[in-house]
């Protein structure tokens, strides 16, 4: 991916999301996103999109054998979730105090 147009997404690490669609889909439970990869537009949610891994004994892992890891989801398949609102938002971004900050469209809190 050329680094010259950076995507912009609104969703950072840490954050509370909730699945819109897929197998995966609650609207009501809200999950953590523990990586966002920009490159591909992809984020890994705990919980979601759970796959079965086949590995070979190594060093860290001696035994090998069946494991099961979250994969990385489209972006575009979650929603972030507006804690004072329980339920799932847009983001607006704006700028206050010369840094830029995002804001629930539902509730207008800035999200941390």
């Amino acid at each position: 991916m050329k680094t010259r147009f950076k995507p912009k997404f609104n969703i950072k690490k840490g954050d509370l999301v909730v699945v819109v669609t897929g197998d995966d889909k609650d609207r009501t439970k809200p999950r953590k996103v523990l990586e966002v990869i920009l490159d591909k537009s992809r984020v890994l949610v705990e919980g979601v999109n759970i796959i079965t891994k086949h590995t070979k004994p190594s060093a860290q892992n001696t035994k090998g054998g069946i494991v099961k890891v979250e994969a990385p989801i489209a972006i575009s398949n979650v929603m972030l979730w507006d804690a004072k609102a329980g339920a799932p938002t847009r983001v607006a971004r704006q700028k206050q105090d010369g840094k830029v900050v995002r804001i629930a469209k539902k509730s207008g809190e800035v999200i941390k």
